[in-house]
């Protein structure tokens, strides 16, 4: 793989990056007190040990204290910062990774009520969809205090020994002084496109007088904003040029569209269903036009992406940041020809949406990133070999599944089904959910490179499981659809996975009543209104689909938000009756007293389809519990500080009994490969 395009070093001024590689700027959320401390460090050397090239830190590292951090950003206004960031920077250097960070005022891309409680400020009042805050339109004191906010913390990443930083201009405060939708200031600093990039450039300088010449500096900006009345892709090239030709700067992210709102957020950053690497082109263009360092990342995903995107001569250095999220060992398997051992992105996003929701970053079927410091990302082998048994290949039982594998146990998994996958699979039946197989055919292949012996078109038994002689039973059975609601009438509806699976067509006049929030709801919505029935999606909670998080559901109201589909919050389900060839569905609310018969509603329809969220499917479990030496007990303090499982209830018990999943309880794909991870990485 010597001469592998992703493989060349990339001379940026006086600095040698050792591949094309990057991690672009995020914030995973992961500081305490705002400072970069342990997991944040373990995180980005995790991929500095594979061999990742530059690593970029921070999603928006704050400037100023009125700015203040909504996705846990770093507070990178505050001296103590330093040390910190010096402590990372050295642990990355130790292994020849560059390490940079991304500096920002969010402008009015934040909240009053957040941090200090100080106005957010912007060059005009408009505020953001997406946080909601009016902010107060920018003074002439305001611009001097923020150049001197911007200088200050670039000199302080500059002593913390950092290669460089990164400017954000998309959707923060300095492009909000460049687009015409944000500022409606007068001269000097509004008005043509000269005043409206004095503030970027003031600051440049200002940073220069700060850092010297040598220390690097570069600016990710959006380069076409994609909307009536802002910035043009014209305008790009033309910011662009001005970047280059004014001296300051020593390269350029190149990105392209808006995020003040969910579904310009998710434009910028597509996720599975979406087109891959959808602006690379433009990054490329511009490339080609400016002749000058181009960095950039958006979807790219896989490794051919990623070489095509360097190969071709689009750009210098490619970002694949939520790719090293779900394999931080991407450079290492490259280099080593192990390509096919990579663990694919599967572009769900779980990892971005729970930023944006106020939590930390976690990719989906990895559940050790994020977790660095508790996790590994390599198995160890166990002192001694065991007999596991797992019942159930859905996410779960394939996770127990590998991990046993790389612990060098042997190991044996039933499945009911002639496929594996469980919900996973189903969920995977939705075009647009199809890289969702990504997380199932990953670890199919791990199974099969340690020989995992997996038989199928088993329904598991109690004497099946004691005829191989287990160490340790894990059952992974998973979940079904609960059948026992509504009270009334709970056989005359059906569920979101009989639509899923193809086995009931959708009705003619359709009522959806989501109790969940969950994926399945909004699929099989999809499926109902894509045949052409009269919809109605309803939901008890306030707002829709309340597990789906912001930048997943953009796909799904983009499909459903049309004129046959009806959203109806805040009312439930009470009863489904019979009424000649169609169904009368009695509707309630749990917003009024219940005496109040003249607030409940009927609808008549011809099918009801709902979704209760799911059941435990754990007979077999309880089967095996008397016969188990824990009796299925965890001991959670344990689990969690990552101890082998030691608990003996029952002396007589021939092996130890876990479950895992929703076999315990209903939760998501993610939660079901943590239980597998932490249980069985000490097995």
């Amino acid at each position: 793989m010597v001469n592998d395009p992703l493989l060349q070093p990339f001379q940026l001024k006086h600095l040698t990056l050792k591949n094309r590689l990057m991690m672009t700027a995020h914030e995973p959320a992961y500081p305490e007190d705002g400072m970069p401390k342990a997991l944040y460090r373990a995180y980005h050397v995790e991929r500095a040990k594979a061999g990742l090239g530059l690593t970029m830190t921070a999603g928006s590292a704050a400037v100023a204290k009125d700015s203040p951090p909504v996705f846990n950003n770093i507070l990178a206004y505050k001296d103590e910062v330093v040390p910190w960031m010096r402590e990372l920077t050295d642990a990355c250097h130790e292994h020849g990774t560059a390490v940079m960070i991304q500096l920002t005022h969010l402008g009015r891309r934040t909240r009053w009520d957040k941090g200090d409680w100080l106005p957010a400020v912007s060059p005009s009042h408009r505020r953001e969809a997406s946080h909601r805050a009016f902010p107060k339109q920018v003074e002439d004191w305001d611009i001097e205090r923020l150049i001197r906010d911007y200088a200050d913390t670039a000199e302080r990443m500059h002593a913390a020994g950092l290669d460089g930083i990164e400017l954000q201009a998309y959707g923060h405060l300095m492009d909000q002084f460049w687009s015409p939708l944000t500022n409606t200031l007068e001269a000097p600093y509004g008005g043509d496109l000269d005043n409206r990039l004095r503030f970027t450039f003031e600051v440049l300088r200002a940073i220069r007088q700060r850092v010297g010449e040598a220390f690097i500096v570069g600016v990710r900006y959006t380069g076409d904003e994609m909307l009536p009345g802002g910035l043009t892709s014209g305008d790009g090239m033309e910011i662009s040029r001005r970047l280059k030709g004014s001296g300051l700067v020593d390269f350029l992210n190149v990105v392209r569209g808006h995020i003040d709102t969910d579904a310009g957020l998710t434009d910028v950053i597509p996720i599975q269903g979406m087109p891959s690497a959808p602006h690379l082109d433009f990054a490329g263009e511009i490339r080609r036009e400016i002749d000058f360092p181009t960095f950039h990342g958006a979807k790219i995903q896989d490794v051919a992406t990623a070489r095509y995107a360097i190969a071709s001569g689009k750009v210098d250095m490619i970002g694949m940041t939520r790719a090293h999220m779900a394999d931080p060992h991407i450079v290492r398997k490259i280099a080593e020809g192990r390509e096919e051992e990579i663990r694919p992105c599967v572009g769900a996003n779980y990892c971005l949406d729970r930023i944006y929701q106020g939590g930390a970053a976690y990719c989906i079927h990895n559940a050790a990133t994020g977790r660095e410091t508790t996790m590994p990302h390599t198995i160890p082998k166990a002192a001694q070999q065991r007999r596991v048994i797992i019942i159930g290949a859905g996410p779960a039982g394939l996770e127990a599944a590998r991990v046993a594998g790389e612990r060098g146990h042997s190991v044996v998994v039933f499945e009911a089904a002639s496929d594996a996958g469980g919900q996973v699979r189903l969920t995977a039946q939705s075009e647009r959910r199809r890289e969702m197989l990504g997380i199932i055919d990953w670890r199919l292949a791990r199974c099969e490179a340690l020989g995992v012996e997996i038989r199928y078109n088993v329904w598991a038994e109690a004497e099946d499981v004691l005829a191989e002689k287990p160490d340790v039973v894990i059952v992974a059975t998973g979940g079904y659809p609960m059948e026992d609601q509504p009270t009334d009438g709970s056989d005359l509806v059906v569920n979101t996975w009989d639509i899923l699976s193809g086995h009931v067509p959708p009705g003619k006049r359709v009522l959806l009543f989501d109790d969940a929030g969950d994926h399945a709801a909004l699929q099989a919505a999809e499926i109902i209104a894509a045949a052409g029935a009269e919809l109605e999606i309803m939901t008890p909670d306030r707002t829709f689909s309340a597990e789906i998080m912001a930048m997943n559901l953009v796909p799904y109201m983009r499909s459903l938000q049309r004129s046959n589909v009806t959203f109806t919050p805040t009312y439930r389900l009470k009863s489904v009756q019979r009424d000649g060839s169609q169904l009368l569905a009695g509707i309630t609310s749990d917003y009024v007293v219940h005496d109040r018969q003249d607030m409940d509603h009927e609808r008549r329809i011809d099918q009801v389809v709902v979704n209760y969220g799911i059941t435990p499917m754990a007979d077999i479990y309880f089967e095996l519990k008397p016969h188990s030496s824990n009796r299925g007990e965890v001991n959670y303090d344990d689990l969690i500080v990552g101890a082998p499982q030691s608990v003996t209830s029952n002396p007589d018990g021939r092996f130890q009994l876990f479950r895992i999943g929703d076999a315990v309880e209903s939760r998501n794909t993610h939660a079901a490969i943590y239980d597998a991870l932490r249980l069985v990485k000490d097995i």
